[in-house]
């Protein structure tokens, strides 16, 4: 009786408190920081936009849990401060609380790289301004691993991630289903993308050739939008904005963004949300938004938003959740309440009313057009039997026929024709006939890809590439096609990038090759692409570390030189100088002025110890080369024949020399750059014939589009005959 006395006496005894291990505390701690690979992600990319980045570039293997790598181009580590870059609570963007009520850098609390250490290997490689070479140091738990040491390197920060959540088996087998956590990366990637449109991003999957995301600089929004979402929502798009209350007894807030119409259709809300330059949630406002276009508009889906909200930084306290997703602000349901009001009013006003906008043509002449009894009379080849069309599906344009093509119908004026030596006929028969070589090297790794190219093939996508029409060039960089009874927009730099690509592959080691009237030296030519990246082209600051990097990428290139010559046709002789470069497709030569960029890929992005990944990553520089990029010169067609204007010199009143370009002067012939013009109208008309006669017939022969291009706006359907013939059949 006096043990079980004893034993409930135990029993009851509150548990005793004691301190948790710093280990267990700090793995802790970086569970609720890094709660999943997206979550590493946003926290490296929101450190390379506070090192003033002007290039940010994400590399993700098995969804981030086996690497994830994001390089910037931004002013780099210290060397002194690299012993504590990882330890928890060292920041560079604040020192005392007091900051954090005006901070504006998007990191502050100093646990994110530490987080990451506790849970993955880190690496880190950085370079600063004025630095003849960059260091690399590992880190693991918060200390390094060992001293940094010196290793060449680009400007700024690489930090590569591996194997993410390694001692926490339970959340790595809760995130095995890399596809979903990739798809939250590159949605991140594209929130950053089309808000900070001066920096260029791009993330793709380790090993791929092409990048998931790729963006560009760019001074516009919308653009950022469209090459981000693609065509189709840009279009869908109306600006909204709030100008900033002066009110001291309101919210002092400005918004502005865009909301789609009534014309965007999707399945779920996307809302890209940033708050003084930081990503982030908001619930409320979310729904609320969502209130207004259920009440505005019935019928429409669910939107597109995207709003960027600015307030004075005491207004807003960021120190309210561990990943910074959430924020909390001063008077947030009045400002909530504002900007519905402001987007319930755009709603309305463009509900009101539709405008279909009128194209007005010029008339085909009369033996371009052709009657309805003339073709009538037309009979039908024999064995086939005459069938009724439905009056809806009737489509105009034959794929033999020049008269249904863009260009016909539009009179440009005759400032200087191509000429072309080589007949229509004997440059579509060259194509026809050309065929990729029914063998290859012997070599699996090539098979490989090959297989993965046809195993990747969307059918749908293949029936529209085999039989669709070329109609003509709508832009730059988009050709219009039809199918069927379907017009699509189609992305030239897309597909021919791609169809290079595979071609590379299937013509393996069977290349024709292109003599250069010069030999290009490859350092040269190296330098002037580290040149052309720079952020100030004009400054001399890096010129001696580009000669260094210059040197040794030269030199490994010409160590490479019998592989590339075996292979892929590429000639460097001992010298190192560059004199030959392989056919891609019969008919088409490239564009020579990214020959240094092509160049400086070979040298930097090749892994030439892993055979698979080694071909396939020259074939994807290839490709990006021999794409049909949009000519260096301006389009002198249009509004882009300003970029000819001489700068014309004339005396003012005080007899001093000025300089006007005003378009209020007289303008004269001489103040046209001939010469120049000429030259940029044979490169765009070279480019267009080449589109027209050669990407096409050799796309419907040898083009296997992969799935991808049927969700990334590579095609875009803008028309569909039957959706028109029951708009105007109501009329």
């Amino acid at each position: 009786m006096e043990e079980e006395e004893e034993e409930e006496q135990v029993a009851t005894e509150p548990p005793k408190i004691h301190r948790l291990d710093e280990s267990v505390v700090n793995r802790i701690a970086a569970g609720e920081v890094i709660q999943r690979p997206v979550s590493a992600v946003k926290e490296l990319v929101e450190n390379s936009l506070d090192a003033h980045s002007s290039s940010i570039n994400v590399v993700v293997k098995d969804g981030g849990l086996k690497l994830i790598q994001v390089s910037d181009d931004g002013h780099g580590i210290r060397y002194e401060d690299l012993p504590i870059l990882c330890q928890r609570h060292t920041t560079s963007k604040l020192s005392s609380f007091e900051d954090l009520q005006s901070i504006k850098s998007m990191g502050f609390r100093g646990e994110a790289l530490a987080s990451m250490t506790y849970v993955a290997h880190v690496t880190v490689t950085t370079i600063t301004k004025g630095q003849l070479h960059g260091y690399r140091v590992s880190y693991k738990d918060g200390v390094m691993e060992n001293e940094p040491k010196a290793c060449a390197a680009v400007k700024g920060t690489q930090i590569m991630i591996e194997n993410l959540f390694y001692n926490m088996s339970a959340r790595r087998k809760n995130l095995q289903n890399s596809a979903d956590d990739y798809s939250k990366i590159v949605d991140l990637l594209s929130r950053f993308a089309i808000h900070h449109t001066s920096v260029s991003f791009s993330c793709r999957k380790h090993g791929a050739g092409r990048a998931d995301v790729s963006s560009v600089a760019t001074i516009s929004r919308i653009d950022a939008i469209r090459s981000v979402y693609g065509v189709s929502v840009a279009r869908s798009l109306m600006k909204v904005e709030e100008a900033l209350d002066n009110d001291p007894s309101s919210s002092v807030f400005q918004m502005d963004g865009f909301i789609s119409n009534s014309e965007y259709v999707a399945k779920k809300i996307t809302m890209v949300l940033f708050i003084n330059d930081r990503l982030v949630d908001c619930t409320a406002l979310k729904r609320a938004l969502e209130i207004v276009y259920a009440a505005t508009l019935p019928k429409a889906a669910k939107p597109f938003i995207y709003m960027s909200i600015v307030l004075p930084p005491e207004h807003v306290d960021v120190n309210v959740h561990p990943t910074k997703r959430e924020v909390s602000l001063l008077n947030q349901e009045v400002i909530i309440e504002k900007i519905q009001s402001v987007v319930e009013s755009r709603l309305r006003s463009s509900n009101e009313t539709q405008i279909f906008q009128e194209q007005t043509v010029e008339p085909p002449s009369s033996s371009q057009m052709i009657s309805s009894k003339d073709s009538n009379r037309n009979p039908t080849p024999s064995g086939s039997k005459s069938q009724k069309v439905p009056v809806n599906k009737m489509v105009r344009t034959d794929s033999s026929d020049p008269a249904g093509r863009l260009h016909i119908y539009l009179h440009a004026e005759s400032r200087g024709h191509l000429e072309k030596n080589t007949s229509l006929t004997a440059v579509r028969s060259s194509v026809r006939q050309r065929r990729n070589p029914k063998e290859t090297a012997d070599l699996s790794s090539i098979q490989e890809l090959i297989a993965d190219i046809d195993s990747n093939c969307h059918s749908g996508m293949l029936d529209i590439v085999r039989h669709c029409t070329y109609i003509g060039m709508a832009d730059d960089v988009f050709a219009l096609l039809q199918h069927d009874t379907h017009l699509y927009l189609a992305n030239i730099v897309s597909l021919s990038k791609e169809l290079m690509y595979q071609q590379v592959l299937r013509r393996f080691a069977h290349f024709n090759a292109i003599q250069l009237s010069n030999p290009a030296p490859l350092k040269e030519l190296i330098v002037l692409a580290l040149k052309e990246g720079d952020t100030d082209p004009e400054s001399t600051e890096n010129d001696e570390l580009n000669e260094k990097i210059a040197e040794m990428n030269s030199e490994l290139l010409k160590q490479k030189a019998d592989l590339l010559e075996e292979y892929f046709s590429i000639h460097i002789d001992k010298d190192g100088n560059l004199s030959r470069l392989p056919v891609i497709l019969d008919q088409y030569t490239p564009d020579m002025d990214h020959v240094p960029e092509f160049v400086l890929c070979l040298g930097n992005d090749v892994d030439w110890e892993e055979e698979k990944k080694c071909f396939q990553v020259i074939s994807a520089a290839l490709g990006n080369f021999y794409a049909m990029h949009p000519p260096m010169l301006p389009n002198p067609s249009g509004d882009g024949l300003q970029f000819y204007q001489k700068r014309k010199l004339f005396r003012n009143n005080e007899g001093s020399l000025s300089c006007n370009t005003g378009a209020d002067d007289m303008m004269t012939e001489d103040e046209i750059e001939h010469e120049l013009v000429a030259e940029a109208e044979t490169a765009w008309a070279q480019r267009e014939w080449s589109i027209q006669h050669v990407l096409f017939p050799s796309m419907r022969l040898f083009f296997k589009p992969p799935n991808s291009m049927a969700t990334n706006g590579t095609f875009v359907r803008v028309a569909s005959l039957e959706k028109l013939y029951r708009i105007f059949e109501r009329c």
